[in-house]
This record gives C-alpha cells, sequence and structure tokens, in this order.
C-alpha cells in the first residue's frame, strides 16, 4: 500500500466529489459519480476507483475520467494516473476476468450500446480505419492482424466494441476476448504468481478472436511481451482473427521487441486520424438526433471549431450543456455555452498554433519559416508548405481562408488543393505517411 493511507484518500476522494458535483450537477453526481469508491493506490502512484457495474465503468471512462484525474492532481502530484475499475459481487479473482467471453452464447458480454457501428460516425479521417473493423467483424477479414492506431478520445475503443457487439450477433458461438494490454499483464502475472500458467495458455490460445485495447502498456515489460508475443503466433497461426489498437504506429512503438512489432504489422495497420472540423460537426449532430433537446446548428458549428481535442471531450462537453440547461431549465444559448464550457473552452485556445506548425514542418524538411509564405514553388519547399497546410486544417480551429492568410495570403482553392493532395499522398506514399505521423506526434 501506498504511504498516503485509504481514510486520507476517502477524505480527498469527498472534496473532489463535491466539486464534480458541482461542475455537472445532481442528476448526474447521483447516477454516474456517487457510486464511484476509492479502492487503494499502488507504490508505484496509480489509483484504483472502482465502481460496481461494467456499464458504469465504460461510461465513467468516457465521461468524466479526464476531469477526475485532473481533480485528483491537484489534490496530491504524487498520484501518477487514475484508474476505474469494475468490481462487483464476483470474487476478485472472477473480477479481473470479466473481460473475457469464453463463448457469447452462455457467457454475457456487457458494451455500452451506443458504441455500434451504426452510431459510429465516418468520413475521410477514419473510413479506412472504419471499413477494416467492420470487415473483421463480419468474418471476411483480408488481413491479420488488424490493427488500429490515434490519439486519445479518436474512437479506436468505439470501433473495438463495435466489432465485438457486431461478432456476438454474427457469431453467437465463437469464443472472443476483449480486454486491455493491461489487464492482460495482470492475468498473466497472477497466473505466475497462482503457478497455474497453463489455466492462462488454455484461455487466450483457444480463443476465436482477441481483442487487446492499448498494447503500447507492454512496452518495458519483457516477461509480458513474451507471452503476448507466443499468444499472438499460435492465434495467426490457427487463423483466428487479433485486433490491436495503440496510441501509435507499430513501427513507433518505443519500448516493444522488434519481432513483436514486427508481427504487429503484419496485416492491417489504420489510423484513426485527428479530427477534422466536417466530422467533429457531424458527430454532434448526430448526437443532438438522439437527444430529447433542441440545439440551434449554429451553437453544434461553434463546439465543433473550437473542441479539437478529441471526440471524447467534445460529446463530454455538449453532455455537459444539456444536463445544466435541463437542470436549470433553460433553452442553450451561445451565452450559457461560453459559461458552463469556459474551462473546456480556454483549454483549447491553448492548442498548436499555425505557426507552431510552420516551425515544426520548416524544421522538419530544413527549409526556412519564410518559405511558408513564399511564392517559390520548387518541389522541396512546395510539398512541405501542403503538408504544413494540412495540418492547420487538421490540428486548428482556423477556417480555411484564415489558413491562406497565414501561408502568404494564398486563396481558398489553393489550400483545398493542398489539403486533397495531401490527403491521397498519406494513402498511398509511405514516406509521407510516415513524415506526418513524426510531425503529428512532435506537435502533439
Amino acid at each position: 500500500m501506498h504511504k498516503t493511507d485509504l481514510t486520507t484518500l476517502s477524505i480527498r476522494w469527498e472534496r473532489i466529489l463535491g466539486r464534480l458535483r458541482s461542475t455537472f450537477g445532481d442528476t448526474a453526481f447521483k447516477r454516474w459519480l456517487k457510486p464511484i469508491k476509492v479502492d487503494n493506490l499502488s507504490e508505484d502512484g496509480i489509483l484504483n476507483l472502482s465502481v460496481p457495474t461494467q456499464f458504469l465503468e465504460n461510461w465513467v471512462k468516457d465521461q468524466y475520467l479526464s476531469q477526475i484525474k485532473d481533480l485528483w492532481r491537484m489534490e496530491d502530484a504524487s498520484i501518477q494516473d487514475v484508474k476505474i475499475i469494475c468490481k462487483n459481487s464476483l470474487s476478485a479473482n472472477d473480477v479481473a476476468d470479466t473481460s473475457i467471453v469464453a463463448d457469447t452464447s452462455e457467457h454475457e458480454f456487457i458494451t455500452d450500446p451506443r458504441f455500434t457501428f451504426d452510431t459510429f460516425v465516418v468520413n475521410k479521417t477514419n473510413e479506412l480505419a472504419f471499413t477494416a473493423s467492420k470487415r473483421m467483424a463480419q468474418g471476411e477479414p483480408l488481413f491479420n492482424p488488424l490493427f488500429l492506431h490515434g490519439g486519445v478520445g479518436l474512437g479506436k475503443t468505439h470501433l473495438m466494441q463495435a466489432i465485438v457487439t457486431e461478432l456476438r450477433k454474427n457469431y453467437p458461438h465463437k469464443k472472443v476476448a476483449y480486454l486491455s494490454a493491461e489487464k492482460f499483464m495482470y492475468q498473466f502475472i497472477r497466473a505466475i504468481r497462482d503457478q497455474d500458467t497453463m489455466s492462462f495458455k488454455d484461455k487466450f490460445r483457444n480463443l476465436d478472436v482477441l481483442l487487446v485495447d492499448d498494447i503500447q502498456f507492454i512496452a518495458g515489460k519483457a516477461t509480458t511481451q513474451e507471452e503476448f508475443f507466443h499468444t499472438f503466433n499460435d492465434l495467426i497461426d490457427r487463423k483466428c482473427q487479433v485486433v490491436l489498437t495503440a496510441d501509435k504506429s507499430p513501427v513507433y512503438l518505443d519500448g516493444i521487441e522488434e519481432r513483436v512489432k514486427s508481427r504487429m504489422g503484419w496485416g492491417m495497420v489504420a489510423e484513426v486520424h485527428t479530427t477534422d472540423y466536417e466530422l467533429r460537426l457531424g458527430i454532434l449532430q448526430s448526437k443532438v438526433e438522439n437527444l430529447d433537446t433542441i440545439i440551434e446548428n449554429e451553437i453544434l458549428e461553434f463546439l465543433a471549431l473550437r473542441i479539437t481535442s478529441s471526440v471524447r471531450e467534445l460529446e463530454g462537453a455538449l453532455n455537459r450543456l444539456v444536463a445544466y440547461a435541463s437542470l436549470i431549465d433553460i433553452s442553450i444559448n451561445m451565452e450559457m455555452v461560453q459559461g458552463v464550457l469556459q474551462d473546456i473552452l480556454n483549454a483549447n485556445n491553448k492548442r498548436v498554433t499555425v505557426e507552431d506548425i510552420q516551425k515544426q514542418v520548416a524544421r522538419h524538411y530544413n527549409i526556412k519559416v519564410s518559405d511558408m509564405h513564399s511564392t517559390r514553388r520548387s518541389r522541396n519547399i512546395a510539398r512541405p508548405r501542403q503538408m504544413a497546410i494540412f495540418l492547420a486544417k487538421q490540428l486548428t480551429q482556423h477556417s480555411l481562408p484564415e489558413i491562406g492568410r497565414k501561408f502568404g495570403g494564398r486563396d481558398h482553392s489553393t489550400i483545398i488543393h493542398a489539403v486533397n493532395r495531401i490527403e491521397g499522398l498519406i494513402e498511398t506514399d509511405n514516406s509521407i505517411r510516415q513524415d506526418m505521423d513524426i510531425l503529428k506526434k512532435t506537435l502533439s
């Protein structure tokens, strides 16, 4: 146990709950936040909070975990991370295994009903990942494994849960396991401790489909990587399907053995790109259609323009607005939006700027920042400039005319051409795709 005792942690959690109640209101507090309990704080500063159901775990992670982490760090700077875990009436050993579906015809697998392919909004930023996931779920993969990568809150977990839901519907007797890399490691460690590694191997190597979230978690953990490597090979050799997610492409995963990275990249590697304005607006419009409320399109456009970090934060902002309007019994207007979402809007104002992008791209390609504004059209200048324009559209809230002005007064059509050109090259040119991955990660 960490030097901070459970009583002290519980007192701090009560203070945090008070702040969460003030932010999200009584209804959200009673329904989603009040059931959360402090479980333990590990020696390496990982705080575990427990909830009684899998559904509640998914919902809290999706809607509130970011704010909870921020508040805990304000209370105790030694806390490195906060985890939400499901604990119910099952034994501790059983709880650790609730992510496993041994046979979907006999064992219940609880997923959030929102996370289906039908509720996933598709555009160019995620089309490949969506199509590959759906093909995998329909039992018609042309590739194995499927490796999805991208930043936090862009939809990787949504696609994973949609795959599981589709598999349950189409192939109810398939043996499926869906879990995080962290849970895979913890179950393996427990098997070693209990001298029962054969049961662990039998459980995972007799599956039809294995889905593992956040595979970067096993970086630097040699023994877990060894076991995962053999499990992975065994499943692939038996023509079983494997789906993995990570925060970056396999080739950029630090702390992962080369042989493991090589196997991960065998099949289809698909990036869930940073959202653009059109996708963010589409997501908001889709969510509003399923809400018992009216929100003017002007407000949705404002949110899509200003909240650019992740889909999760965007949806959380919308949920906060709807909850506030319901509790106060007022309509959602622009003044209320700017007041209720002040913290989120301010945070997004501090995001990467066009100037940041221009400097980083110039440094990457060894050209001058002034070349970004010049009229020079030589390939070694024009291509980096197009890359910077594409990134400006992806990573900032500026409109296309605004971006054009920041690139030497270029007109709207020139900016569109640059964006479309880079979008095409990312799909066909491996070196451009790798450069874009590096630039995005550096700017992040």
